[in-house]
């Protein structure tokens, strides 16, 4: 009798090929107190995802409104604190219009694919996974550029036979911490007639002076051709993400964007944790700068040991330690040593550049830098 085939046999292949290529993931539940550990691999930038302000404002509308949204956002799942928020989001980036999403993921798969739908997208190569996804979504011709080539980008919009096009990239890039372009890139869509989407989860509260993000920092939150989408979830401490542009974008998207028209609405809580998140950074505009302070220290920490790293624009501070096995290793050793660092391989990063993907806080003490200190000078010794 034949053997009726084994649908699952090949998941089992294809695991055990990343294992041996050290690329297995695993999901380490922690504790309320971080295993003891001082984070620096969360994206908790500012420090609020604790803050006492933030838990009562959440619990509170969690009482008045219920644990859940109870449906889309077209249905019974916008509320008055949905409206307030992207009330507040407006006025705090100097953004026209503002639409709530139940994560930043979903709201990159909005604006890109529905604005690039019939159009040329133009995509930066290190843009988050998030806009990969989104452009594929699209269904249009993609062109991929270089890392931070303008040129490249203009000459694509040039040359593309689409009578729209859009231009996306990451305003602070997820791994290598570098700011993008905005201005040249802003400059190069106008010229071309296209639409600029700048992706804010690692700018927005930590990118300029206040922390209203990169596009505000280059001062260009009023210009009609730029779209930007925010993470909820990062440095204000809640869960969710936005997009803010001109009427015309999020019209757009109420009526065509897929992951809003047919997602469940952000849970109340969210969204009143986002609320407090936003009053805070406006009544303690030093928090930004305190963020990024902290990312050049720890910059400045592992380029004395010797360590490979960049100049953080944000909170991100790379570590490149080349295989992924070296990555996992360097990871360990700092939970050995009392810190939780990120550990980054393929397919996040380029072949050969697997890292520790340290994210700076606003509220690290000098204690915790001592113990950093002392878990990168073991990781700096493994590598010799």
């Amino acid at each position: 009798m034949e053997q009726t085939p084994d649908p699952l046999a090949r998941l089992r292949a294809a695991a055990l090929k990343r294992e041996a290529a050290g690329l297995r993931r695993t999901l380490r539940p922690r504790t309320p107190d971080d295993d003891g550990l001082v984070d620096l691999a969360s994206n908790d930038y500012l420090g609020l995802a604790r803050d006492a302000r933030l838990a009562e404002a959440a619990a509170e509308a969690t009482r008045i409104w219920g644990t859940g949204s109870t449906g889309s956002r077209l249905v019974t799942g916008s509320t008055e604190l949905h409206a307030r928020l992207e009330d507040a989001l407006c006025a705090f980036t100097g953004a026209r219009s503002a639409l709530v999403f139940s994560s930043g993921y979903l709201a990159n798969l909005a604006a890109v694919a529905a604005l690039g739908s019939g159009a040329l997208v133009v995509s930066e190569a290190g843009n988050h996974a998030s806009i990969v996804d989104a452009c594929r979504l699209s269904r249009s011709r993609v062109v991929v550029t270089p890392h931070k080539d303008v040129t490249a980008v203009e000459k694509a919009l040039a040359d593309r036979s689409e009578e729209h096009a859009i231009v996306v990239t990451d305003a602070v890039f997820s791994v290598d911490g570098d700011l993008a372009p905005i201005e040249e890139l802003h400059a190069a869509a106008v010229r071309q007639g296209a639409l600029l989407i700048v992706d804010e989860a690692h700018a927005i509260g930590v990118i300029g002076e206040d922390g209203r993000g990169a596009v505000h920092a280059a001062g260009l939150a009023g210009e009609p051709a730029i779209v930007r989408t925010v993470t909820l979830s990062k440095s204000l401490g809640a869960q969710g993400g936005a997009v803010l542009g001109a009427p015309e974008v999020t019209e757009t998207l109420v009526d065509t964007g897929r992951s809003f028209i047919f997602d469940t609405g952000l849970a109340p809580g969210s969204v009143a944790a986002a609320l407090a998140a936003v009053d805070i950074l406006r009544t303690q505009p030093e928090l930004p700068g305190s963020v990024r302070s902290r990312a050049r220290e720890l910059a400045s920490m592992a380029r004395d040991l010797g360590l490979e790293t960049g100049e953080p624009a944000g909170a991100v501070v790379p570590v490149v330690l080349g295989p992924p096995e070296a990555a996992l290793r360097a990871a360990a050793i700092c939970a050995e040593h009392g810190v939780r660092a990120g550990c980054f391989r393929p397919p996040s990063v380029p072949v050969g550049r697997s890292c520790l993907r340290l994210t700076a806080r606003a509220n690290l003490s000098s204690d915790d830098l001592a113990v950093i200190r002392g878990a990168l000078t073991a990781v700096a010794k493994m590598k010799r």
